[in-house]
């Protein structure tokens, strides 16, 4: 288990939380075909029942209220450092596993789920970022979060990896593929180390690098077990809002560096270089490997030029829709699914908010300093919003408002659910809700389609080939864009075109090559 909640002498497991799964796997055709599908897992919001009954809502104020909001806009520029603050602020296959100041600890990262690393394995509850890349577990720790207590009494305690338990746990050497920056290692013998700081003040992960196994598992009858071998953070050190439960269990980094899950799945040939995140109204969502997209889905390119100063989900915007008022305006922007907002500086800010304003006939709330958002309308605003992306698709804000309700849930008011930013521009979870979102690294390309997040009839997944190299190793100091210091030489793959296959083509493929052989 990776908690137990304990009450005196007594405890007790948290089975009932366990994230649920749902996922399709290629048939057998399609694996012989050089891979497998994808690999999916279902994912949680913050305030979700399951991550609230593992993490408690103690100070959790009611979702929907302006306290909610406010609190969520404070964590997400605790998050994400000061480039949100402004001048004037004060197959798939699954993983087989009451004040008005708030602390980071109540909140933490927005999506959560269930990873089973080791053997035996067992289970952590860490937190989703598409800002980073390495994947690290509180590990053999000296500083770390190795419980919470609820004001009721309980204790959640949460598990501890450590190599020595883990049979088939390693660590990485100073002269293994893995480390990429031997000239900081006493010998070639020595552990790799490696240290992430992050854009929250003070907020770092220290340890070293270690090879285990992360436990995937076939969504069929046949349930078979797939053991990916990967390299992950033994955090031995974690300062900053870590401390104070930003990410209690640990932390999955899903960016592009070789050293990302995604990135090492593919390279053992399990899935193809790409995978999607789809969110819920209801706070439940999915993330699956490997996963391409449709066919009729939407696409845009990644911003490549600058990936060194950009090395996350960087995408253009070219033009604003407000109705029937269309502008002209490029700029970059961030799709992160860590933030709970979206965060736009000028003049996109002003130019999408005004626009939106003037086309009300609602008449504007007074402003509210303690909420961040600058719009407000006692009627809901009927109007609608969408962004065109390079290439010309167009990206409809499915919903652009907040409701902010009162402590019974009734509805009080309306907002746009905007935040001004001091310097970055990023499309939050909030504007990716009721979407699929395709982060295709093979491509270099983000896709988007409707979806409730369970139907994968459309979903293509590519048939990949095994690397003939491992992974890029991960660097002794690895800074990422959401973490500190924007001018990392991490490796982040090149674009790798694979053609789209199903497993009907591909079984059909191998039918005509073997009668073509007899002839």
């Amino acid at each position: 288990m990776a908690f137990t909640c304990s009450r005196a002498s007594s405890t007790s497991s948290f089975t009932a939380t366990r994230l649920l799964v749902s996922v399709f796997v290629l048939g057998w055709a399609s694996r012989t075909c050089f891979g497998f599908g994808s690999y999916g897992f279902d994912i949680q919001h913050r305030f979700s029942d399951p991550v609230k009954a593992i993490l408690g809502s103690d100070e959790l104020p009611e979702k929907g209220s302006a306290k909610y909001y406010a609190a969520m806009a404070h964590r997400d520029r605790l998050i994400r450092g000061r480039h949100l603050s402004t001048a004037d602020e004060t197959t798939p296959l699954t993983f087989v596993d009451g004040n008005d100041t708030y602390r980071i600890g109540a909140f933490g990262h927005l999506h959560y789920a269930n990873v089973s690393v080791g053997t035996p394995r067992t289970s952590y509850l860490v937190a989703l970022d598409t800002g980073s890349d390495l994947l690290w577990l509180p590990c053999d720790c000296s500083s770390c979060v190795r419980g919470l207590k609820l004001s009721n009494g309980d204790v959640i305690e949460f598990e501890i990896y450590s190599p020595n338990t883990s049979s088939t746990s390693k660590k990485v050497s100073c002269n293994s593929t893995y480390c990429e920056q031997p000239q900081h290692c006493a010998s070639a013998a020595s552990d790799c180390h490696y240290k992430i700081e992050y854009l929250s003040n003070n907020t770092s992960s220290t340890g070293v690098l270690v090879e285990d196994v992360l436990h995937l598992t076939t969504d069929d009858a046949k349930q078979k077990d797939v053991n990916a071998r990967i390299a992950f953070g033994c955090g031995k050190e974690q300062t900053g809002i870590f401390l104070n439960g930003a990410a209690p269990n640990g932390l999955l980094g899903l960016g592009m560096d070789n050293v990302s899950i995604p990135s090492i799945l593919a390279s053992q040939g399990l899935a193809s270089n790409s995978f999607s995140m789809c969110f819920g109204r209801d706070g439940s969502g999915r993330i699956s490997f490997g996963d391409n997209g449709s066919l009729d889905q939407a696409e845009t390119p990644f911003n490549l030029k600058n990936r060194r100063a950009y090395p996350t989900y960087n995408i253009t915007i070219t033009q604003i829709a407000i109705g029937e008022s269309v502008t002209d305006l490029e700029f970059y922007a961030i799709f992160d699914s860590g933030t709970s907002f979206t965060y736009l500086n000028d003049p996109a800010y002003t130019q999408i908010t005004e626009n939106f304003n003037s086309a009300l006939k609602n008449k504007q709330r007074s402003k509210d300093s303690s909420l961040p958002f600058e719009y407000c309308y006692d009627i809901s605003p009927n109007q609608t919003v969408n962004l065109t992306l390079k290439g010309g698709k167009q990206y409809s804000l499915l919903d652009p408002l907040v409701v902010i309700a009162n402590e019974d849930g009734k509805t009080m008011f309306y907002c746009l659910g905007i935040v001004k930013s001091g310097d970055v521009n990023i499309i939050g979870q909030n504007f990716m809700t009721g979407y699929r979102v395709i982060f295709d690294r093979e491509r270099m390309v983000l896709g988007w389609k409707e979806s409730d997040c369970y139907n994968v009839e459309d979903t293509v997944t590519l048939p990949v080939t095994k690397s003939k190299s491992p992974a890029a190793s991960p660097a002794a100091t690895i800074n990422p864009e959401a973490t500190a210091g924007s001018t990392n030489t991490s490796h982040i793959p090149p674009p790798n075109y694979s053609p789209k296959l199903n497993s009907f083509a591909c079984a059909l493929t191998v039918v005509l090559f073997v009668l073509f052989a007899i002839v």
